[in-house]
């Protein structure tokens, strides 16, 4: 089960980045955050902006609905997402 929190319409998780694989796209659950692989590097901030692509998308939010709260240059990540609810983020888990 994934940690999150949610308040003021904003939803707050934790994510586990694969920097470096063939295709970005989220995996599922792992150890109480959301996996994700992602095809860039982890070299220049590259890996967090094809984070933010790939969240964005997801979640159908604004680039700049998402930020990355803490763990920029860690593969364990805390970020934010304005405008998104925990029912989005369990339809996502579904899915995978």
């Amino acid at each position: 089960m994934i940690q999150f929190t949610e308040k003021d319409e904003n939803l707050i998780f934790t994510v586990r980045v694969v920097p470096h694989v063939a295709k970005s796209e989220i995996v599922g659950e792992m150890d109480g955050a959301l996996k994700i692989r992602i095809a860039s590097p982890p070299v220049d901030g590259a890996a967090n902006a094809e984070l933010v692509k790939l969240l964005s998308k997801t979640f159908n939010v604004s680039k700049s609905a998402i930020e990355i709260l803490s763990g920029e240059t860690s593969k364990t990540k805390k970020v934010q997402i304005k405008n998104a609810s925990s029912k989005k983020l369990a339809e996502i888990l579904n899915l995978k």
